[in-house]
């Protein structure tokens, strides 16, 4: 059976203070979460204050984005030798912010993926579609293209060693949500196409939805038979509601 994860992604968005309280927060309700892996993804700058104030606790944490070089004249990059030093589990790659702003192609993020794997980190392997796409009918190509930049790189096998986390990029911080109905479609899309290759890896790689996700809609969203869980954006700000949205996973 796949473990429910949900993983928060800070963005660019916190304070020392304000992350620390928010932690403090996590920490003191993350008990009372018992069907889900909770993990939150942070600024490169805060992940020694992360590292250390989850420290003990069953709060996983990584990075939110990692550079295919190990080391040298790399100006701004981290690599994963960096995250490992933090005792980080989770690193996101193929983020659509990522994708877009920083004109991020499948073929760079399948070499994202697998140096994440190299460096022994797991990649939360970002995939979705635009408006434009959905509203042309062409999610199940994209998504498909996405995901096979991964496989032809790798091979599914290792594919299955991530976590996928599909977020149509029209309800990525715009508080429009896929309905669970859409959810569901697209993700068990997902695991077929996979089975094609490997019906072991699609039994048991974990999908995620991402796409403004919240404590009001989680419960319908994580009740779907092929939604693993969750890569959250703001609701991973608010500790109540991202322990809300660990909460519904029961």
């Amino acid at each position: 059976m796949r473990q429910t994860l949900v993983a928060g992604n800070w963005k660019m968005n916190g304070s020392r203070e304000s992350i620390k309280a928010l932690l403090d927060g996590v920490k003191a309700g993350a008990g009372d979460v018992t069907s889900a892996e909770m993990a939150v993804c942070c600024p490169a700058v805060y992940i020694a204050d992360v590292a250390d104030q989850l420290n003990g606790s069953n709060i996983a944490y990584g990075g939110q984005d990692i550079s295919v070089h190990a080391s040298g004249a790399y100006t701004g990059e981290i690599a994963g030798s960096m995250w490992n030093d933090f005792h980080c589990k989770y690193v996101i790659i193929g983020h659509s912010e990522r994708r877009t702003y920083h004109h991020e192609t499948d073929e760079l993020v399948a070499e994202k993926f697998e140096v994440s794997l190299n460096a022994g980190l797991i990649p939360l392997f970002c995939i979705g579609e635009t408006l434009q796409e959905r509203e042309s009918g062409i999610t199940e190509e994209v998504v498909s293209r996405q995901i096979n930049a991964v496989i032809d790189r790798l091979g599914v096998d290792k594919l299955g060693e991530g976590v996928i986390a599909y977020e149509p990029v029209w309800a990525i911080g715009t508080g429009v949500t896929a309905t669970p109905e859409q959810a569901q479609e697209t993700h068990a899309f997902i695991r077929r196409m996979i089975a094609e290759k490997s019906a072991d890896v699609a039994a048991k790689i974990q999908i995620l939805y991402g796409g403004s996700m919240n404590a009001a809609n989680a419960s319908d969203l994580l009740a779907c038979e092929d939604i693993d869980g969750g890569l959250i954006g703001g609701a991973s700000l608010k500790a109540d509601d991202f322990l809300a949205i660990g909460k519904a996973a029961g």
